[in-house]
């Protein structure tokens, strides 16, 4: 008796004797119970053709035979006999791990997924054959391969088992008692329940809570809560543990340690909360990345439905170009080769064959039959042909789904980041000695005078936890975390703002790249142009019609001349633009009647429909037998068909007019259709009309033709059992050209110019020929009086040749994908950073070659969009120019933020992307101000107490890292962006201009603060033993400081020497609101903040000192934009040698001590752990070395050759400078 917890079907035995002279199969299935009734003797019919139809296939005409499928190879007879047993129990075999997905509850269909899965993972035909093949898979599935699944279904419409399901007898479904469809239930409710939804569990956003977690973790926060909860205890100690004189004040010692704490919450909050709305952002750009549309037939008609929407036993189409999305099994097809190294790992292309065929040389014994592959798989690529496969498993079930689910990863860091990143531990060495500096001062002073203080020792522990706290929040104030954060914003806004204006940015590098892109090579179809092809001339024989702006008494409209034509004329043009083709039939955005497919041929298709009386295109594509499909052949510019004729096989053959008319030793009567030879004067004549249309802007296709008496001709050439198409290019009959109009889209001048303008050479790359290229180019303003050359001529010049060349080329038409490619490779080895439009499957190495790959969202193949950074979801060349806007606004936005911080820490503790830049600027100069100022009135202090306490500068700390990262990273761009040239790729990211900003400001800050603490007393008339004025004096110092970091980010909203610094500011609420929240919150810190912040709240007179000397900032920007660059490089050479000695010396220090705790480390580990030490130490060592052999001057010079023309002579200094100590 089978056992019955066995989660496998019960054990199959196929027993397959092929009778000689005979095509019946007798089968024996025996499922081990021995009774009569579970012992079934069945004839399956040879795979016959009646699973192709014109519903799954439109090339095909039903035929009662295998060998009359034009897409399967005739399988020779083998008279032979063999036997094959299939045992389901092995094949069938869960893995471990897997068993619940082969136990479904009331599962009405024959296989649960894990029966499907097995067909996968690896490939197994022993799987696919146990499950009765195509036909026991479509039968298990309650599907059907001509048709697809009904429209119409809710529920399944009866129980199939197992058994039922591998029977090759019978092409119905065993109806099951009992189980009827519910109309009213959901559609494919079943279908989904059992097999899912091909979605993949998105990767969430990690919560809030754990991101907070992950923020307190931070060594250097820890060590200063350590310091505040210390605080606090003494702070209570002293307030409840010590006996205070009556009539004393209260004793709030404890408030700052509260204070602290709190501070240290509101900071990790503020910081683990953009983290989490910037981790949402990413999810949502991630599930917009992977929407997509693909065609299936359900009902029997072709549908686009989303790519989740795909169930298992829906029926898809396979075309070049497209991703594979789900796995299953082909059941028909043309020369279908697939990459399947995203899923296998295997380079090669894989040829796969129909299901059918499979089957039967596996049923005839054929010694190849194990080298045929029936698997579509999931993450595939599609090389060439076409063909349709039913669907086997979605989602997590699917070979892809499954890899996906195991290699979720968060978002990689950019180029950008990861220098900022470098940079952030530049700047925190620097402020972590000057912390370690103060508090050893500190210390030094404090135990020196230990011998003759006379307060008690919780007092005098309470000064000691005072010095660590001031040290640890100099090193919080310095650490600028916010510069990762300030990228990441800027990065996050920019692609959610050019998602809003058509870009999905799939890589997000491709953002801070495109921002200094020199050169862009746009394809001519769908981007210049809009794509909307309309047929307006054409030349068949001595008929012809024109454009109706070209109209002239001898010539005809298009109804006049298709009215004098007659039926077999009419015929033989439908059949060359109707079989020969891959468009079909739907339903536009709107609901109403379109040709879905290729523009040109949906252009040609709807001529016919019009004008050559065309009927239903599947009607007419089943009224032809097709005997052959030849997809479309980039190098060759053409595509074909052959349908049989009478006794005759006909190839159809439609492409490029003057490659086809080269083909061509004959030409037709467009009234009889009779062959005449094609004289030389004939062939001029007609290469005048094709360039006649070429100069109207219009695209010329030529329809040719040939009759064979049989087929494949005996002059084919066939390898590897493919007939290789240009073998029969040759001795063609002209039958006619058509010219295609595709007007340039609106705007499209205009954005050229604005490029041009930028400084962005924009060329173009166009399968089109010379002629055709060079209207619309000139028409769109891209060829002036540059170079245009072709394909054929391009890619044999030599090197020097194209070095040559290729700065002046304006125009590459008759080009092919690799030509496309060498272009690109070759610009960028020139030095440019370029950018590059494609939209098929063989313009994904010339994606993947350039700097930046633009794919067409609308006409554009799944692997063209997977080969490129950024989707043009309106296939529009403005688009482009909008991503080039937004790259510039994100670099600058980093380089505003690194400027301002500088100046700010420098007085507590200092790259290229436009608002990475403003970033830049804010970061460094409150970097440099905080911790001077920290530094110099602690150590000036007799109490030893900075002027700046620790809660104050853990606001500073708030402001300047993420409240200026949220204000400068989100500026918009303006069209005024595009009025500089690009950066070079050698450009550094702090350039002199903001060096000086940078310097300037952090000079008037100190300035400002030190007259204010060491000459404030005096200057204001104050009592310095008075303990309120003194006070006072405190809170106006802090006060001014904190609004000359407000008004300071208003100067570095600009880079430049320009001097509205308000400009567009309108537009940029984020800014405007976190600059009235810093207000607001300073406002409420003076007047209610007092115990916390040890100030006290001040008069009018004392604010109107605050904000006048903050708004001070705003004219001494002026002043320091008017000062000469030259003259500051100058300056900054000779007075920045100290700093370089200095931080050459901290380096070495620090080189050290780090070698010295990785050596400890290393004595404690295991063997390997030692080797992988050994590396890291080496490569810190090497990175010492370098710091202390440098000698490259403080500011380079850029060469004229990488600075953009106007900025020639302007000193830069470079990132790696401060990196190596070359400050």
């Amino acid at each position: 008796m089978a056992n019955i917890n066995n989660l496998a079907p019960p054990a199959l035995v196929v027993d397959t004797h092929i009778r000689s002279r005979s095509n019946t199969t007798e089968t024996l299935l025996d499922t081990g119970v021995r009774s009569r009734s579970d012992t079934l003797e069945t004839r399956a019919v040879t795979p016959a053709g009646s699973f192709v139809s014109n519903a799954s296939n439109p090339f095909l005409t039903p035929t009662p035979s295998v060998s009359a499928n034009p897409f399967l190879t005739p399988a020779q007879s083998d008279c032979g006999s063999s036997v094959i047993t299939v045992d389901p129990e092995s094949a069938l075999r869960p893995d471990p791990g897997t068993e619940a997905d082969f136990q479904v509850d009331d599962n009405p269909y024959a296989f649960a997924p894990g029966h499907l899965n097995k067909l996968f993972n690896p490939k197994s035909p022993l799987a696919f054959r146990a499950l009765g093949g195509i036909t026991g898979i479509q039968h298990g599935l309650q599907t059907d391969v001509k048709s697809g699944l009904s429209l119409d279904e809710t529920t399944a419409r009866s129980r199939v088992t197992f058994d039922q399901a591998v029977r090759r007898t019978s092409d119905k479904f065993p109806e099951s008692p009992g189980r009827t469809p519910d109309p009213s239930a959901d559609a494919f409710i079943d279908r989904v329940r059992v097999y899912g939804k091909n979605v993949l569990p998105a990767k969430k956003a990690t919560p809030l809570w754990m991101l907070i977690w992950s923020a307190s973790q931070d060594k250097v926060i820890i060590l200063l809560a350590v310091a505040a909860v210390v605080s606090l205890a003494l702070g209570l100690y002293e307030t409840f543990g010590v006996k205070h004189e009556p009539g004393s004040p209260p004793a709030v010692d404890w408030i700052e340690g509260v204070a602290i704490i709190v501070a240290i919450l509101i900071v990790t909050l503020v910081g683990s909360l953009n983290d989490w709305q910037k981790e949402r952002a990413f999810v949502r750009l991630n599930a917009k990345k992977e929407d997509r549309e693909v065609k299936v037939i359900r009902s029997g008609k072709s549908h686009i439905i989303n790519v989740h929407d795909i169930l298992v036993g829906d029926v898809l189409h396979l075309e070049p170009g497209d991703l594979v999305p789900v796995d299953g099994v082909l059941i028909d097809g043309h020369d279908l080769k697939c990459d399947e190294s995203s899923a296998t790992g295997e380079s090669d292309a894989i040829k796969k064959t129909p299901g059918e065929q499979v089957m039967a040389a596996f049923e005839s014994g054929g010694p190849d039959a194990k080298e045929l592959d029936p698997f579509i798989i999931s993450g595939a690529k599609v090389l060439e042909g076409f063909g349709t496969f039913l669907c086997t498993s979605v989602g997590v079930h699917s070979s892809f789904g499954k890899i996906m689910m195991s290699v979720q990863t968060d978002v990689e860091a950019t180029p950008l980041q990861r220098k900022l990143e470098r940079l952030a531990v530049a700047i925190a060495k620097i402020g972590a000695s000057a912390a370690a500096l103060l508090f050893f001062v500190l210390l030094f002073r404090f135990v020196a005078g230990l011998s003759g203080d006379p307060r008690s020792p919780a007092e005098k522990a309470s000064s000691f936890v005072d010095i660590l706290i001031v040290a640890v929040t100099i090193v919080v104030v310095a650490v600028p975390e916010g510069l990762p954060l300030a990228v990441t914003l800027a990065l996050a806004f920019a692609t959610q703002r050019l998602l809003k204006e058509n870009n999905l940015v799939r890589v997000l590098r491709a953002c801070e790249t495109m921002g200094n892109a020199t050169t862009i090579c746009s394809d001519k179809t769908g981007t210049l142009t809009t794509n909307r092809m309309t047929v307006v001339a054409g030349t068949f024989g001595q008929s012809g019609f024109a454009k109706p702006e070209h109209e002239s008494p001898n010539s005809k409209t298009v109804s006049q001349w298709a009215g004098e034509l007659p039926p077999e004329t009419k015929a033989a043009l439908v059949q060359s633009v109707a079989i020969n083709s891959t468009a079909f039939e739907g339903e536009d955005d709107a609901g109403k009647f379109a040709f879905i497919g290729s523009k040109t041929e949906t252009a040609l298709l709807q001529w016919a429909k019009d004008h050559l009386a065309m009927q239903s295109l599947p009607e007419v594509r089943t009224n032809e037998q097709i005997v052959h499909m030849m997809p479309f052949d980039s190098s060759k510019k053409c595509m074909g068909a052959v349908i049989k004729v009478g006794s005759q096989y006909r190839l159809l053959v439609k492409g490029a007019s003057e490659i086809l008319l080269s083909y061509c030793s004959s030409k037709a009567d467009a009234m009889t259709l009779e062959d005449s030879p094609l004289t030389r004067d004939d062939r001029s004549r007609l290469a005048l009309i094709i360039d006649t249309y070429a100069k109207d802007s219009l695209r010329t296709i030529g329809l040719v033709y040939r009759d064979f008496p049989q087929w494949p001709p005996a002059h084919a050439e066939i390898e590897d059992g493919h007939l290789q198409f240009a073998s029969i290019l040759k001795d063609l009959v002209w039958l006619g050209v058509v010219g295609i109009q595709d007007p340039v889209r609106p705007g499209v001048p205009e954005a050229v110019r604005l490029a041009q303008h930028a400084g962005v050479t924009v060329r173009m790359v166009t399968g089109d020929n010379a002629v055709t290229a060079q209207a619309i180019a000139t028409e769109c303003g891209i060829y002036t009086d540059g170079l245009i050359m072709e394909g054929p001529a391009f890619r044999v010049l030599s090197d020097e040749e194209m070095n040559e060349k290729i700065p002046r080329l304006q125009v590459l038409a008759r080009s092919s994908p690799e030509d496309k490619r060498v272009l690109v490779a070759k610009l960028k080895a020139l030095g440019e950073t370029v950018a590059v439009t494609g939209d098929g499957t063989n313009d994904a190495p010339a994606l993947k070659t350039a700097d930046v790959g633009f794919s067409m969202g609308i006409c554009g193949t799944e692997v063209a969009k997977e080969a490129s950074e950024i989707v043009l979801m309106d296939d529009n060349f403005t688009s482009i120019l909008t991503a080039l806007k937004w790259g510039r606004a994100v670099n600058d936005a980093v380089q505003k933020f690194l400027q301002v911080r500088r100046h700010a820490n420098f007085q507590t503790c200092s790259q290229r992307n436009r608002n990475a830049d403003n970033l830049f600027q804010f970061q460094v100069t409150v970097n440099i101000t905080a911790v001077l100022v920290a530094f110099v009135s602690a150590v000036a202090n007799p109490d030893m107490k900075s002027v700046l306490t620790a809660v104050q500068l853990l606001w500073v700390n708030l402001i300047m890292d993420t409240f200026a990262a949220l204000a400068l990273a989100t500026d918009p761009p303006t069209d005024k962006i595009l009025n500089r040239l690009p950066q070079p790729k050698s450009a550094p990211l702090v350039t002199v201009n903001m060096w000086k900003m940078i310097v300037g400001q952090t000079i008037y800050q100190l300035i400002v603060t030190f007259v204010l603490y060491f000459a404030g007393a005096q200057i204001l008339g104050y009592d310095p033993s008075n303990a309120t004025q003194q006070k006072e004096l405190d809170t106006i110092v802090f006060n001014t400081f904190v609004w000359m970091q407000i008004f300071n980010e208003f100067n570095n909203r600009r880079l430049d020497n320009k001097l509205n610094i308000f400009e567009g500011v309108h537009r940029n609420k984020f800014f405007i609101g976190i600059s009235l929240l810093m207000i607001g919150l300073q406002v409420l810190i003076i007047f209610v903040g007092g115990a916390a912040f040890e100030i006290k709240p001040i008069n009018g007179v004392q604010w109107a000192i605050c904000i006048v000397l903050g708004f001070l900032s705003l004219p001494w920007g002026i002043l320091i934009r008017l000062f000469p660059d030259e003259w500051f490089a100058s300056i900054a050479k000779t007075v920045g040698a100290p700093v370089v000695v200095v931080y050459r010396f901290l380096a070495r220090i620090y080189g050290k001590v780090k070698s010295v705790f990785k050596r400890n480390k290393k004595g404690d580990e295991t063997l390997q752990e030692p080797i992988e030490e050994t590396e890291k130490t080496g490569n810190s060592t090497t990175r010492t070395v370098m710091v202390e052999q440098s000698t490259t001057p403080a500011i380079i010079l850029s060469d004229d050759s990488d600075v953009p023309h106007g900025t020639q002579g302007n000193p830069t200094i470079r990132i790696e400078d401060i990196e190596k100590g070359r400050v």
